[in-house]
């Protein structure tokens, strides 16, 4: 069945797709792109992020959804740890946060497999990451920074001339994160 290679891609930005999608397509997927980023702040970031996400879409040829931006659920969710160092609990619950929604739209669209973008940074554990998706069923645990992945990001993003951010995203990383 062809749907059997499709996968739902969970992207954090442009610059942090390209280089997954690449990877994906050489393993043999067929990528469908999720931009699911309430942690995002301000709102006008999220949508600067949307569109470099959509010029890689439309690149690639790849469908892509916007999930809704709900920054109030996301900050709720991360409610006491606000003041958390950079990789500590806030960041694994975002982790978690995001890969949720990924696997509600990945059920939604009848994906049967999903991942994440979130693993090509060399910012980011990808072991955390694939401990948040456990009992997620469907997920590939692809570790994007393996083979060159996140030098192979920035080639790209060049390249393609696409806005990279310095911060993760939300308004507690943009104080120390320097991406």
């Amino acid at each position: 069945m062809a749907d059997d290679n499709r996968i739902l891609l969970h992207v954090c930005c442009g610059p942090c797709s390209t280089a997954s999608i690449e990877r994906l397509l050489e393993l043999g997927w067929e990528p469908v792109l999720y931009f699911s980023n309430s942690n995002i702040h301000p709102y006008e970031e999220f949508v600067k992020r949307y569109q470099e996400a959509v010029k890689v879409a439309g690149y690639d040829n790849l469908e892509i959804y916007m999930d809704e931006y709900r920054h109030d659920l996301w900050l709720e969710r991360i409610i006491g740890h606000e003041e958390d160092p950079e990789h500590g609990a806030r960041c694994s619950i975002c982790f978690r946060f995001s890969l949720e929604r990924a696997y509600e739209k990945a059920r939604e669209l009848g994906i049967a497999h999903f991942t994440t973008t979130l693993t090509i940074s060399r910012f980011k554990n990808s072991a955390v990451i694939f401990r948040q998706a456990e009992g997620l069923e469907g997920f590939e645990a692809i570790d994007f920074k393996k083979k060159n992945g996140f030098n192979r990001s920035v080639e790209l993003s060049r390249m393609l001339g696409l806005y990279r951010q310095q911060w993760c995203g939300c308004e507690f990383s943009h104080r120390v994160e320097k991406e």
